[in-house]
């Protein structure tokens, strides 16, 4: 039965289980308070050099979060917002890609209009990472319910696609973006920086997400006994779904639904990426996008003059990393991370997985949503709930490290809408290696009067699982584990990335680069062939 106000089904609405808005909150409560998102879609008619760099798209997307806060339009008069960031105490940048500054957290306090010298206590930027949107907001409500900072700005955008089309024009005018004043000071780091693979896995192949993704979903396929054929129907089912999703975003970059064979049959612009994979189910990176999100205590909220209808309450969160490296997971399918972070986050909040109404997972690729949903028991094709508030990285928009806020974003605006409700927000970094899981309500926690943030680090569980052994110099007889196949720009078979099993079941690592075995590894089912591994790490296969 669905609710008539808001359509969400009366199954995943736990009213009781939320406190009235009337009641007493800790003024250390953390709330999100706003949320703002901008895009310069293509169809703008601007030139390259025209189009918002990345400073402009995260203080516009900031700005649009400041008028969030007062429910107001687009360029309506917001005092509660603009309150919020003349008295914020912590600015923090998500990580650009395509523009590097030591500190842009201080570039975009300057926009705001801090004076130099002047500017909030906290200035910070992100390590790379899909799950740090998710992970700051973790880190500032802990801060917020300890009585640290009172008000934190977060945000981050992307302008990939004006830096492409600025390659693309003959005679290029030239990207001007803002620069720092020689010797600014690095802004604080939040997270760490690490390579997110071996030097032997880059070696063989393993260098981008494009390259690893698809080990995970053909290793997928074959723990779900799938052939070729089912395997791409299930994906072409899932992502037309994403595109459904995105078609009613105002915000996504691509708002056309495609059917499951538009998404996995290669053709005129779906080239074959990264077998199984064609360009239709692969993080769009080439958007401009910017999202934000102003989180602060009730206190600065009632102080600032913030509705309490606008107020959303992260309940609770965890956070864990995969074992780091690739070669280092027994199974290349699964994620304990998301396991352990999403009960962890669930149980402190006091529910389970049926009554969260909205979801948001991680987009990339259709096999980290595959993942996730099993690692979490939620139904991959439910109607009543889409795994996706966005319609995903392919189809709303991949920009960058910064994906996760424009899911936060739309949790917050779903959760407005259905009283008693609440989301599920993951982010991702590196490869299915990183991850921040958070639940949010659209009221605050009843169990135990408890109305305070809970946050959890499952990391020492992760960490006391098995770890596979590698064999770096494996040679002889091997198993094929899992693998794909990448492709040139001309859709041609370039290079097979195998990782495989050695007779005493160490993984090892290995490359095909014949043309006629590539071709077979993409028609007929790779996985449990064997073969003979030289040292170099060529493989012929040979059963």
């Amino acid at each position: 039965m669905r609710n008539e106000s808001n359509g969400v089904p009366e199954s995943h609405l736990g009213v009781d289980r939320y406190a009235p808005r009337s009641m007493t909150l800790d003024p250390r409560t953390p709330v999100v308070v706003g949320v703002g998102q901008v895009a310069t879609p293509p169809d703008a008619g601007l030139d390259p050099a025209a189009r918002p760099e990345p400073l402009a798209l995260m203080t516009a997307a900031l700005r649009a979060a400041a008028e969030d806060c007062d429910g107001a339009q687009a360029g309506g008069e917001a005092p509660a917002g603009h309150t919020l960031i003349r008295t914020a105490d912590s600015v923090r940048v998500v990580a650009s890609l395509g523009w590097q500054v030591s500190n842009p957290a201080r570039l975009v306090a300057a926009r705001l209009g801090f004076a130099e010298g002047d500017e909030p206590a906290e200035l910070m930027v992100s390590s790379i990472g899909g799950n740090n949107p998710q992970a700051l907001m973790h880190d500032a409500c802990r801060g917020i319910s300890r009585g640290e900072p009172d008000v934190v700005l977060v945000k981050g955008a992307e302008a990939m696609y004006a830096r492409a089309q600025a390659r693309r024009d003959p005679a290029p005018p030239g990207l001007e973006w803002v620069k720092e004043p020689e010797g600014t000071p690095a802004a604080a780091l939040f997270g760490v920086e690490k390579p997110g693979a071996t030097e032997l896995e880059m070696q063989r192949g393993v260098i981008l997400p494009v390259h690893a993704y698809p080990l995970f979903e053909n290793a997928l396929r074959a723990a779900n006994g799938w052939t070729l054929q089912e395997h791409r129907a299930h994906i072409g089912a899932l992502w037309s779904r994403f595109s459904a999703v995105a078609a009613g975003n105002p915000n996504a970059w691509i708002r056309t639904a495609r059917t499951p064979d538009d998404i996995v049959m290669p053709g005129p612009g779906n080239r074959m990426v990264s077998f199984p994979y064609p360009k239709l189910c692969t993080a769009n990176m080439q958007v401009d996008q910017g999202a934000a999100f102003i989180v602060c205590s009730v206190a600065a909220a009632r102080s600032a003059g913030v509705p309490e209808e606008r107020w959303v309450f992260p309940l609770a969160g965890a956070d864990a990393n995969d074992h780091w490296f690739i070669s280092e997971r027994p199974e290349l399918h699964r994620s304990p991370a998301i396991r352990l972070a999403g009960a962890a986050a669930l149980e402190q909040a006091g529910l389970g997985i049926d009554d969260i109404a909205f979801v948001d997972l991680y987009s990339c690729f259709p096999v980290v949503v595959q993942m996730a949903a099993h690692e979490l028991g939620l139904a991959i094709d439910d109607p009543d709930r889409p795994l996706t508030l966005t319609g995903g990285l392919t189809f709303a928009g991949g920009p960058g490290n910064n994906y996760t806020s424009h899911g936060i974003a739309r949790a917050v605006g779903s959760l407005r809408s259905a009283p008693g409700s609440a989301a599920l927000v993951s982010g991702l970094g590196w490869y299915a290696t990183k991850h921040s899981i958070g639940v949010y309500a659209s009221r605050p926690p009843a169990h135990g009067g408890e109305t305070s943030f809970a946050w959890r680090n499952v990391q020492p569980a992760v960490d006391a699982l098995p770890r596979c052994v590698v064999d770096h110099d494996a040679s002889g007889a091997v198993r094929v584990e899992t693998y794909t196949v990448t492709f040139d720009r001309d859709g041609a078979p370039e290079r097979g990335i195998l990782a495989c099993r050695t007779a005493d079941d160490r993984r090892a690592w290995g490359n095909v680069s014949d043309a006629e075995a590539l071709t077979l590894l993409c028609a007929e089912e790779g996985i449990g062939r064997t073969g003979d591994l030289a040292t170099d790490g060529t493989l012929m296969l040979t059963g």
